[in-house]
């Protein structure tokens, strides 16, 4: 038998969003100020910081773990905030580590090790919890703008710590480094605590007085992955994910290398692909919001369509080089991240959809589950795209042809990931009367039920 549950006002998913703007004020430090000074101040091998940073996506596996702990305890805030003060700590480790690095190397890098896996596992445990939180209590028509809000919200992260720490680090001095850290860090962690507060329903006192047991780990996660809908989706998350972050790593060297453009006009075509990123969100987040029905609130069409248009524009950057500086690269591009943005405001819904299939006591397995294809697939991504470009460069001397090539391969794993998606259930999001004054009635696909 189904029941109405809490479902959280458009405020307190804007809080919810503040973890992960959180988050990503304190992961934005690592991947990029920290990273340079090992690369530049400390004079290490630029392999240092990026198989530190792969370290920290290894730990993703680690994900369903944690939601099975959270689906064990029936509570998902002590999780989040445990998460984040793992990844607060870890975060302020790395500073302390790179300082220590310039006088005592193998000191300052084995303390970097051990902060690395701190930082990845607690971003997993928060992060998971964070999403399996918002799952439980946004409603079906709100999932596409709620996936948009906590992105966008963690982007802010990104977009405010990083000028605000650089121009708190000159001149620059490793105590200074550990000083900015800190106070990041310790900000970051005092936000996500606020804005976690009382904001999770208790839980019933029939659920509280009467708890029941919890079957092993190792029975929960088999269950999750002998379901044909929940691995199917598990491959979709990989296929897409590695397709979406293989032209991380490739796409400014292209811009340089076949287009002649400049490192400013590269950084500006970064800036235009995420600017493309926000727009596809916002677009899928106000079509399934104010419009809904069958058809323009099915999370599966925009799922699909999000795919298509990214293999769309990769194939055109791969089949623009070489016709040359004539091709319209900016527009391309921005396409790329058009579609990119789809994709990922809907996958992002669906998945938050489909983590309620098997109940509560599964919930946080299987966003575990997705989370950590996720975040394997994204660590891998860049590292093969690059890889991929090397090889084809040994087989033509050509750049062009090398990166068009490994370009045209992203764009066929789209059309897979494509081809994968179609045979996923996802939720549809009924039409309001009247967006701005009626109530909004919500569908569920066959197969669902509505918790």
């Amino acid at each position: 038998m189904t029941h109405a549950s809490p479902t959280f006002s458009w405020l307190q998913i804007v809080r919810l969003g503040l973890v992960q703007t959180a988050l990503g004020a304190v992961v934005v430090l690592m991947t990029s100020t920290i990273n340079r000074v090992m690369v530049v101040e400390l004079a290490l091998p630029a392999i240092v910081p990026g198989g530190l940073v792969a370290l920290h996506y290894a730990t993703q596996v680690l994900r369903p773990r944690w939601g099975y702990g959270s689906d064990v305890g029936g509570r998902r805030t002590p999780w989040i905030v445990g998460g984040m003060a793992a990844l607060c700590l870890g975060g302020f480790g790395v500073a302390v580590a790179t300082a220590l690095a310039a006088s005592h190397l193998a000191a300052g890098l084995t303390l970097a090790i051990f902060s690395f896996l701190l930082v990845g596992m607690g971003a997993g445990a928060a992060g998971t919890s964070l999403l399996v939180l918002l799952a439980t209590g946004v409603e079906a028509g709100r999932r596409g703008a709620a996936a948009t809000i906590v992105w966008v919200m963690m982007i802010a992260g990104f977009a405010v710590t990083a000028p605000l720490a650089g121009h708190f680090l000159d001149p620059f001095s490793g105590a200074r480094l550990v000083a900015v850290s800190g106070s990041v860090s310790l900000i970051a962690f005092l936000v996500a605590v606020l804005a976690v507060t009382g904001i999770e329903p208790a839980r019933s006192s029939r659920a509280a007085a009467l708890p029941e047991k919890k079957p092993p780990f190792r029975a929960v996660l088999a269950q999750v992955l002998a379901e044909p809908a929940a691995r199917r989706f598990t491959l979709f998350i990989f296929v897409s994910m590695l397709a979406y972050s293989a032209q991380e790593l490739i796409l400014e060297p292209y811009a340089g290398l076949v287009f002649a453009m400049t490192p400013g006009a590269t950084t500006k075509l970064a800036g235009l692909q995420h600017g493309g990123v926000l727009a596809g969100m916002l677009f899928v987040a106000g079509i399934t919001v104010f419009l809904g029905g069958p058809v323009l609130g099915s999370l599966k069409l925009w799922t699909a369509i999000g795919c298509g248009l990214s293999a769309l524009a990769l194939a055109a950057i791969a089949f623009g080089g070489p016709v040359g500086p004539g091709f319209p690269l900016r527009a391309a591009v921005a396409g790329l991240g058009f579609g990119n943005g789809v994709y990922a405001v809907a996958a992002i819904g669906s998945m938050m959809a489909l983590a309620g299939r098997g109940g509560e006591t599964e919930r946080g397995t299987r966003m575990g589950v997705w989370g950590a294809a996720q975040g394997i697939a994204f660590g891998a991504g860049g590292f093969l795209g690059t890889l991929a470009v090397d090889l084809a460069r040994l087989v033509t001397a050509e750049p062009v042809y090398a990166y068009a090539a490994v370009f045209a391969g992203e764009a066929l794993l789209f059309l897979v990931a494509l081809a994968i998606s179609l045979g996923v259930e996802h939720a549809t999001v009924g039409r309001r009367k009247n967006p701005l004054t009626e109530t909004a009635s919500f569908q569920l696909s066959p197969g669902f039920d509505a918790r």
